[in-house]
């Protein structure tokens, strides 16, 4: 049995490729979510957009299908050798991947990786905050406000000033249309965001555009909101 999308060669008991990641045809992915939700509309998408917006490693492709399977969901870009990667670069790996395609529009594309990501990140033997704000992102890009916001809360009980916990919750809101609660988090995100980034966390590092984009888009709201009264 050889992979539809690299052609590598597979076990017969394999769910997913060992060396793409690509779902084995037939196999089911037991517990995760297929077909999510994608149809997202108006302000929630503008933030849920703005949300995966992170400086990703980039790859190149040249946007053709595998010939090997012309069912299998087209990727502009080259299926990645995860073999030799550790869970943790595996789970990055293809966390920038669903990104990197759903910020391109490829809906279709993110949707056949998401739950390949969801899987990796759950495989981890612990979970960093890092990782809970990429598996909170994920949720997001596939509908699952719920998800996201009990990520958010994760990040909050360990670290109760956390701005990806602010983030998070921001944008969960948001896409659950509680305009009143997403307010209250872009608040405690600018009230906390001094001191927090003064602490000079790694992970506000490797974000730092996204904080710089959700920082902009908090002030907005907040004149937005000062006009109004």
């Amino acid at each position: 049995m050889t992979c539809h999308a690299c052609g590598a060669p597979l076990t017969a008991t394999a769910r997913f490729c060992h060396k793409c990641g690509a779902q084995v045809a037939g196999a089911q992915a037991a517990g995760w979510r297929v077909g999510l939700p994608w149809a997202v509309t108006g302000a929630a998408l503008g933030a849920l957009l703005t949300a995966v917006a992170f400086r990703l490693g980039s790859s190149s492709g040249d946007g053709r299908g595998d010939a090997r399977d012309e069912n299998a969901p087209a990727s502009p870009l080259p299926p990645p050798d995860i073999s030799q990667m550790s869970p943790e670069e595996r789970a990055t790996r293809l966390y920038n991947r669903v990104m990197t395609l759903h910020s391109q529009g490829k809906s279709d594309s993110a949707g056949f990786f998401l739950p390949m990501a969801l899987q990796a990140y759950a495989m981890l033997p612990a979970l960093d905050v890092d990782a809970r704000y990429h598996l909170g992102v994920l949720d997001l890009t596939g509908g699952d406000y719920a998800a996201a916001l009990a990520q958010a809360d994760s990040i909050r009980r360990a670290v109760p000033t956390h701005l990806f916990a602010f983030m998070l919750r921001a944008r969960a809101l948001e896409l659950r249309r509680d305009s009143a609660g997403a307010h209250r988090a872009y608040r405690d995100f600018l009230q906390n965001e001094a001191a927090e980034r003064a602490r000079k966390r790694p992970e506000y590092t490797d974000h730092q555009d996204n904080l710089d984009a959700f920082h902009a888009q908090a002030t907005q709201r907040r004149a937005g909101r000062t006009r109004a009264r």
